[in-house]
């Protein structure tokens, strides 16, 4: 294997050999759907209402546009940033837990953007659609390695869905003092902060990450979403006021886009170094000095009405976002990635079918702007 070590070298072309299956994948991949498919059965059988196995609860609905940019260099120019054009999209913002709890269980959060109009050869289980997808979350790196502790962590979040909200927030509030202390010293906690210690601040000033790798035509990649109006890089690390306010996230993003607009960036990270970034990995940050975030794109949302139930209809229960929705030349890669793949596919059909929907990929997205 080649394996330039230079900070900014070329980056790496992918090969096939990149990616080693983990031990016993398989069945990994088979637990993961049924603890999910358990998460989806527990929360409907409380409220009647098919919701998502993780990320259940939105925040804000946003209709978007993204801007490829024009003169980008060939290594960036790749798959649906390869020629300029200006595309429209959803955004949906949520947080982690399964089940619909009060904000001030503060966890981790995570952006699902779904673009319409994108052209090229598309994953299996993707054909027929033009719209491509981004999975984010506000880390740059996954909370395990690989597939197989990332189910051991799931198992976990499982087992307190829907179980005794009230001390869920008391808790919460136990490890959002843990999280102030370390940070305090300069650490922090993914595992605390995944497990409801994380600082109750505005999600508009977050940046969101792929942590997982994606292909970038013949590269490979990961991806982020980064605030970059005065506006919106105001909001970093702003906190929110979340006392007797369930719904607080909500209610600050809707407030925000009652006048507002919001410009961010999209960046691409590409792999010029297997040992320090490696892709079956996604616990590990790639570093920055070696190769860093570049724009490719910006994303621009007008002031609207930044959720409401009708919205909510049309994008929580009728979309799913998954990384396999999209191109060959963004194929998802490594472990974490390839087990989601049958797991994002059985929530959604679970929310389909007990919601009596359809599971359609949007050819417009003229409904939301009604």
């Amino acid at each position: 294997m080649n394996q330039p070590s230079a900070p900014f070298s070329l980056p790496l072309m992918y090969e096939a050999d990149y990616e080693i299956l983990e031990e016993g994948e398989a069945e990994t991949a088979a637990e993961l759907q049924k603890t999910l498919m358990n998460i989806s059965e527990t929360t409907f059988k409380h409220s009647g209402h098919a919701t998502r196995s993780v990320h259940a609860k939105s925040h804000g609905l946003l209709l978007a546009d993204i801007e490829i940019l024009p003169n980008l260099p060939p290594t960036l120019a790749q798959g649906m940033f390869a020629k300029p054009c200006t595309l429209p999209l959803v955004m949906r913002f949520s947080t982690v837990p399964g089940d619909i709890l009060d904000d001030s269980v503060s966890t981790p959060r995570g952006l699902a953007i779904k673009i319409v109009g994108v052209d090229g050869e598309r994953l299996e289980g993707s054909e027929g659609a033009i719209t491509q997808d981004f999975v984010l979350v506000n880390g740059p790196a996954f909370l395990t390695p690989g597939a197989k502790k990332f189910l051991a962590s799931l198992r976990l979040l499982a087992s307190t869905t829907d179980k005794v909200p009230n001390l869920k927030k008391a808790f919460s509030a136990v490890l959002q003092g843990a999280e102030k202390a370390l940070e305090a010293v300069g650490g922090g906690s993914p595992s605390i902060k995944a497990m409801g210690g994380h600082p109750e601040t505005n999600l508009l000033g977050e940046t969101y990450f792929s942590q997982a790798p994606i292909l970038y035509g013949p590269y490979m990649a990961k991806v982020c979403v980064a605030p970059v109006s005065r506006e919106l890089l105001q909001l970093k690390d702003s906190p929110v006021d979340l006392t007797n306010r369930p719904n607080g996230l909500r209610d600050a993003v809707i407030e925000f886009f009652s006048n507002q607009y919001a410009v961010w960036e999209l960046r691409v990270q590409l792999c010029t170094n297997l040992e320090t970034m490696p892709i079956e990995d996604a616990s590990v940050v790639w570093p920055e000095e070696q190769s860093p975030y570049i724009t490719v794109a910006r994303i621009t949302a007008k002031p609207q009405e930044a959720w409401s139930d009708k919205r909510s209809a049309l994008v929580d229960d009728g979309m799913s976002f998954s990384p396999w929705h999209g191109i060959t030349a963004h194929r998802p890669i490594g472990s974490i990635m390839r087990v989601r793949k049958m797991a994002y596919e059985m929530s959604a059909r679970f929310r389909i079918e007990r919601n009596q929907g359809q599971a359609v990929e949007p050819t417009s997205l003229d409904n939301l702007a009604k």
